[in-house]
């Protein structure tokens, strides 16, 4: 599928990863809707792309519907998703103060797993009724984002790990039942990336992370997952599979 003059949305596209994605997207002729909780944050990167800034709660369907309901008004039907929404929190199953409490670890689901997919049904049908863009009769393409944790969690992300780990199964049976509509899904899985997160550690903590990199020896970028996810839209080959993005790290217990 070719990005130039498609129809893009951006979930998470405020910073980090998502922003990265919606600036190279832009860059590259697509017309982009981001979306994001962080209302500030996400109308001041729609100025600079020239998009479409959608305040949106991945965990609500209704927040999902409306949101796509805006941008076939405004836009039209979008050909790209790039699922980037999530979050990130650490936490013991059990702590200094007892069990981790349940709707903790809920929430983390909510957010990541339940709002990828949230956010990937209400794509999918919009995109099943567009207009085949190519000789494969292809109406879409779809990249969520899992994490290496979803292989290799540490102590302290059951939640997390599981919540990616969903991510990466739902992989293939989304693409084996949205072929039929001419709609590709893909995983991205990053390592350790460079992301404002990141950026607020101390420069020490930075560099051990940095340093369990086996090559090459820093942290990813968010516009190489930007750039990745650019190849992922342009090879058609490309389907039901999660690519890590990760310079060969496997992360250790802690």
């Amino acid at each position: 599928m070719q990005i130039k003059e498609t129809i893009a949305v951006v979930t998470g596209g405020a910073s980090g990863m998502g922003a990265a994605t919606a600036r190279f997207l832009a860059e590259k002729g697509a017309i982009v809707a981001v979306l994001d909780v962080n209302e500030s944050q996400l109308a001041a990167l729609a100025k600079e792309i020239g998009g479409l800034a959608i305040v949106c709660d991945v965990t609500s369907a209704d927040s999902a519907e409306a949101a796509f309901a805006q941008i076939e008004s405004k836009l039209g039907r979008p050909g790209i998703l790039v699922n980037c929404a999530g979050i990130c929190p650490a936490q013991r199953v059990v702590g200094k103060e007892g069990a981790m409490p349940l709707e903790d670890f809920s929430r983390v689901i909510e957010v990541n797993l339940i709002g990828s997919f949230n956010i990937v049904r209400v794509a999918a049908a919009a995109m099943s009724l567009g207009v085949v863009v190519n000789e494969s009769d292809e109406r879409g393409v779809i990249i969520n984002t899992a994490s290496v944790a979803a292989y290799e969690g540490q102590i302290g992300q059951a939640a997390y790990s599981a919540s990616k780990g969903g991510i990466v199964a739902m992989t293939l049976p989304l693409a084996r039942e949205l072929a039929r509509f001419g709609i590709r899904v893909m995983t991205i899985a990053p390592g350790i990336v460079h992301t404002p997160m990141i950026a607020a550690m101390p420069q020490a903590v930075q560099d051990s992370l940095a340093a369990q990199v086996p090559f090459p020896k820093r942290l990813a970028r968010p516009e190489e997952f930007a750039q990745l996810v650019g190849h992922i839209i342009n090879n058609e080959m490309l389907n039901g599979e999660v690519i890590r993005l990760d310079g060969a790290i496997r992360m250790q217990a802690k």
